[in-house]
């Protein structure tokens, strides 16, 4: 459990960077959504906000006035059991309330959280108030990728920031982790924080295997390209090759062929691939396409989680072959909270081990991140086993 003073300045540190990674936007740039998976950045801004009003202040201090009644049906995501919501697709045309007026909910909230911190000294409230800081962490990734979308897919390819360097190179050789057979434990074991889908310490038997310490380069795939991996369709899953074919895939999200080079997007604007540095926004399907290409396979998240003491990871969420699927004794929580992972757990794959915008304190050899097999617009990236 952490301490008031602990929890208050993890809390405000949060709320702070959310607002920086805010800070080189324009105003237009605030209400733009170029596909549904795709939030505005001022609806982050208003949800990682409402989740603290939602979930802690409503239900637990007496005599808290909400900032503004319409803001729950605005800015809750998906909780069914907490009332309605305006549709994920139309998250783009709330050109009402204004930014100035989100900011202010922003500043409303985060005094009153600051007080409960500072005056309540109610450990169930502390772990709600941890609980929200993390979501809001989660959710300063996602803006993060959101905005790279947004710029990205304006025409004139803008630069967003110089801060976040996205591309480095690995320069360790490559070399093979052994995992030996036997069983291992897998999920989470500490009292430090974690989700409930990390939960059910189990064991599991594992094969004798070997997982890369690297993860694969962007020539690797250069060269997966120019073998027509995306024309060869014995690579890929059916349900792949037909999203290949339905939405004309021919290379990773953001990448440009000009003139017989690739370029592709960055935050810094449109630059020359770096050959050498790690692949990335890519989907499960042209993951496991590679994979197949090359000769080998994805891990499973069981096999990342014991050999990841081996090699480095937080530069890309790596796809794994595993579903995304409860652990043993797993019960999703009472009430709203209960939806925040468990009714996801189905269609989703697995993927391991963070992102270069993935926030601090907020990365751990356990955590389960997932998403859809199409899915591109997060730092995924590859890590090969055989």
């Amino acid at each position: 459990m952490s301490t008031p003073d602990s929890l208050l300045h993890f809390f405000l540190d949060t709320r702070k960077h959310t607002e920086a990674i805010c800070q080189p936007l324009e105003i237009e740039d605030y209400v733009v959504q170029p596909v549904a998976d795709v939030s505005p950045p001022k609806w982050h801004l208003g949800h990682s906000t409402w989740f603290f009003e939602e979930f802690i202040l409503k239900p637990h201090i007496t005599g808290y006035k909400v900032f503004d009644n319409d803001f729950s049906f605005v800015f809750n995501s998906y909780y069914e059991s907490v009332g309605e919501h305006v549709m994920r697709s139309d998250r783009g045309n709330l050109s009402r309330p204004s930014v100035e007026k989100v900011y202010d909910y922003r500043a409303y909230v985060t005094k009153a959280i600051n007080d409960v911190i500072e005056k309540k000294k109610d450990n169930y409230l502390y772990d709600l108030i941890e609980m929200g800081i993390h979501h809001e962490k989660q959710h300063q990734e996602l803006l993060l990728t959101d905005i790279k979308y947004i710029l990205g897919n304006n025409p004139l390819l803008p630069l967003y920031s110089k801060n976040l360097k996205e591309h480095q190179e690995e320069t360790h050789d490559q070399e093979w982790i052994p995992i030996a057979e036997g069983i291992y434990g897998i999920g989470h074991d500490s009292e430090n924080f974690s989700y409930d889908n990390e939960l059910g310490r189990h064991k599991v038997y594992l094969n004798a295997c070997e997982i890369s310490n690297k993860l694969v380069t962007n020539q690797e795939f250069i060269e997966f390209i120019q073998d027509k991996g995306y024309q060869n369709f014995e690579l890929w899953h059916a349900e792949g090759w037909d999203w290949v074919n339905k939405n004309n895939i021919k290379a990773p999200l953001y990448w440009h062929e000009i003139k017989g080079e690739w370029f592709h997007y960055t935050l810094n604007g449109l630059e020359k691939i770096s050959t050498n540095t790690p692949i990335t926004h890519i989907s499960y399907f042209e993951a496991f396409a590679f994979a197949q290409w090359k000769g080998y396979r994805l891990p499973t998240e069981f096999e990342w989680e014991t050999a990841q003491h081996g090699f480095s990871w937080g530069q890309r969420w790596e796809w794994t072959e595993s579903a995304y699927l409860p652990y043993p004794n797993y019960k999703k929580a009472a009430g709203a909270l209960g939806e925040y992972n468990g009714k996801f757990m189905v269609n989703q794959k697995v993927l391991r081990g963070g992102s270069v915008a993935t926030p601090i304190k907020h990365t751990r050899p356990t955590y389960r991140n997932f998403f859809p097999t199409h899915t591109r617009w997060q730092y995924n990236g590859i890590r090969l086993a055989r």
